[in-house]
């Protein structure tokens, strides 16, 4: 059950904001699964009804992919304890907030006041607020598994991490999703606490930011909010900027709140599903401002990556897993870091319901029907990766408006490729190369194509390699 139920439960965090699955799902668990009924503990009814109107499909069809049972229904099981849990939570908050304002009487009136860190208002139902919003335990440095397509962004976390506000602010983190994006900001939070335990530190999504914002606004509280963002922290996590996008007030604040926290040399680390130019709705001035310190890319992991990622998984959780077979999986899951660990923890439940041990032969056989088989698609992105690799550049520069020969060159070849095979509009390939103009790309495929027509012969290599890198030849 508990292997089950955490498969479902990997599944059901990548369809949702982390604040919302760590507010709603992590309290319940599963109790039982008999025939075609599932009976949840929930800490109290409230829970129940706000999850039967918001996630309740999701859960059961998770669980039912993780099953195997085609039609489930659900009971409710209140559990007082999981009730204690969080009343001692919040009680653990409360006594954070009171040692807070109590070390803050003590210091000297000179320094800047310091307020508690989870002072302002939850962007849940004020009903019932989440116990805690702050750092994730689980997400730190030691157990990152470090590899070529996240080496660049776990360097500049570290070194942002060990000298706060001075190195790498702010400090800009894209990729695609379940890369690891929200593991290294956590952990750049974690290890600055390490290093000075009284640091302010706020870890938090975009989306949380923005209903404390609203919260903030209609119950005439905007200057304790301030306060909290603007002088009481020292360093500021904000996982999924992009959520902002469209939400011009919100943005406003944050612009205001960004240029305060980066004139008092306080740390900010932003994490994004894309580059900086390719946040749609998003105010110039603060896409300038996130490329003013560093913009890293975390790519989907190699085979090597993924194998590690998969043994240091399995030591976590007590999963038998041979090297034979890591290599099986990582060799079918190329997707990301998240895909790949539900996978493993499904092929886990299955063994563990079968009575099977996870052998060659068993994850040979189970993946076939745990593993999608879909077509791999090539997308924009692949080939501005083949290009990189060939040209061992980063995929931050490829998208950027270096015009250097060693940068532009490169540049116009995956703009070619990728027009001539996936026969994209020109505005669209711009969007994907950074925001670039229209015309740039037209020239950019005008002037390769030509130089092919004279048999340049670095042109003719560079395109035949990525073709191949890509697997259109």
């Amino acid at each position: 059950m508990h292997h089950l139920w955490e498969s479902a439960l990997s599944t059901l965090r990548g369809r949702l904001s982390e604040e919302n699955y760590r507010t709603w799902l992590e309290p319940v668990q599963l109790d039982r699964l008999e025939g075609g009924t599932v009976t949840l503990r929930i800490p109290n009814r409230f829970y129940a009804d706000w999850i039967s109107t918001h996630y309740l499909d999701l859960i059961l069809e998770s669980l039912s992919h993780e099953s195997g049972v085609d039609t489930l229904e659900v009971d409710w099981l209140v559990d007082e304890k999981l009730q204690q849990m969080l009343d001692r939570r919040a009680d653990e908050a409360r006594r954070e907030e009171q040692q807070e304002r109590a070390q803050q009487q003590q210091r000297p009136s000179a320094e800047a006041p310091r307020g508690p860190r989870n002072s302002a208002p939850p962007p849940q139902p004020p009903s019932h607020p989440p116990a805690d919003s702050g750092l994730n335990p689980k997400y730190r440095f030691d157990n990152f598994i470090v590899g070529p397509s996240n080496q660049l962004a776990h360097a500049a976390s570290v070194a942002a991490a060990s000298s706060p506000g001075t190195r790498y602010n702010p400090l800009f983190i894209y990729g695609g999703v379940g890369l690891g994006k929200t593991h290294l900001v956590n952990a750049v939070g974690h290890r600055v606490r390490q290093d000075k335990p009284d640091a302010r530190v706020l870890f938090l999504s975009a989306e949380r930011f923005t209903n404390e914002f609203i919260w903030a606004l209609q119950n005439h509280r905007i200057d304790q909010f301030r306060e909290r963002y603007r002088t009481s922290c020292d360093v500021l996590c904000i996982d999924d900027i992009q959520f902002l996008a469209g939400r011009e007030q919100t943005q406003e604040e944050f612009f205001h709140t960004f240029n305060a926290l980066y004139h008092a040399d306080r740390q900010i680390v932003v994490t994004s599903d894309v580059y900086p130019q390719q946040i749609k709705e998003m105010e110039e001035r603060l896409i300038s401002r996130f490329q003013w310190g560093l913009v890293a890319d975390i790519q989907a992991p190699e085979l090597d990556t993924r194998i590690a990622i998969l043994k240091k998984k399995a030591e976590q959780e007590q999963i038998p897993l041979d090297d034979d077979v890591a290599l099986i999986i990582a060799q079918k899951v190329q997707s990301n870091v998240r895909e790949l660990e539900g996978t493993l923890l499904r092929l886990a439940v299955k063994a563990e319901l079968t009575n099977n041990r996870i052998d060659v032969d068993f994850a040979r056989d189970a993946l076939g029907t745990v593993v999608p088989r879909l077509e791999k698609q090539t997308t924009v992105e692949d080939i501005q990766r083949a290009t990189c690799e060939y040209f061992n550049l980063r995929l931050s520069d490829l998208k950027s408006h270096r015009r250097h020969r060693a940068v532009s060159f490169p540049r116009m070849v995956a703009m070619y490729v990728s027009r001539q095979r996936l026969k994209l509009s020109y505005p669209e390939l711009g969007d994907r190369f950074g925001g670039k103009d229209h015309t740039t790309v037209m020239s950019a495929v005008k002037k390769i194509g030509g130089l092919l027509d004279k048999d340049d012969e670095d042109v003719k290599n560079a395109v035949a390699a990525i073709e191949r890198k890509v697997g259109f030849s």
